[in-house]
């Protein structure tokens, strides 16, 4: 079983279309892949039959591209309707984020014996979760490798290499990494070539606005993570 984690180096940075793309390339080549959104914080309160459920637009986007059948609160088990940071959303409402019980839940989604699991994470790589843990805590439990989404930008040269240096520092092997092109910076090629020099990871995609996901999958080099199964 590969276990990806999606990281990025700022908020926006593009985390969900990615992964959307990655699982539906995945799905292409006949592989089961399951998701995990463990925290999500920006719902729309939505009515169904049991009753008022908190619905995250990335987490609803990830699990309609994987096929393991999961459910909303399966993918995405922690969920604040506030849009601010989650610790903060949490203390809002006298709840505690704990690492234990996100551990808990990745291993019941693990148990489905699917051939890919990816996790999107949330924020940037130092998610605080409240009480001094981070997120990326989580990663280091579960041993997952990591995909580094960079938002090229003026600054991300800064932020990717800062990024990348606290996975490596933290034990974790960064698999890959993405360019997701969301605006026109200028010298972006000379850009992520200064980051492909930096990275000893293969550049999996570039990626640019686009909205037909079909045509973004397409755009993945999956060797390096098919390599792994």
């Amino acid at each position: 079983m590969i276990k990806l984690f999606i990281t990025a180096t700022d908020t926006d940075a593009g985390k969900t279309y990615v992964a959307q793309s990655l699982i539906t390339a995945l799905v292409v080549q006949q592989l089961t892949v399951a998701v995990y959104k463990p925290i999500s914080a920006g719902c729309d309160k939505v009515e169904m039959q049991q009753g008022f459920q908190l619905v995250n637009e990335d987490a609803l986007l990830l699990a309609n591209a994987s096929n393991c059948q999961q459910s909303l609160a399966n993918v995405n088990p922690i969920a604040f309707e506030e849009p601010i940071a989650p610790h903060i959303a949490a203390q809002k409402h006298n709840k505690v984020i704990d690492l234990a019980f996100l551990d808990e839940h990745y291993q019941s989604i693990t148990n489905n014996h699917c051939d890919v699991v990816i996790t999107e994470g949330a924020g940037g790589w130092r998610l605080p979760l409240g009480n001094g843990q981070f997120l990326s805590q989580f990663v280091q439990s579960s041993k997952q490798d990591v995909i580094l989404v960079v938002n090229m930008k003026l600054g991300c040269l800064n932020h990717a290499i800062l990024t990348y240096q606290a996975i490596v520092s933290d034990g974790l092997t960064c698999v890959g990494w993405v360019a997701n092109c969301l605006d026109n910076m200028p010298y972006l090629e000379e850009n992520i070539a200064e980051l492909s020099q930096f990275f000893p990871m293969p550049l999996l995609a570039q990626l640019d606005k686009q909205t037909d996901i079909q045509k973004a999958a397409a755009k993945f080099n999956l060797q390096p993570l098919l390599a792994h199964l």
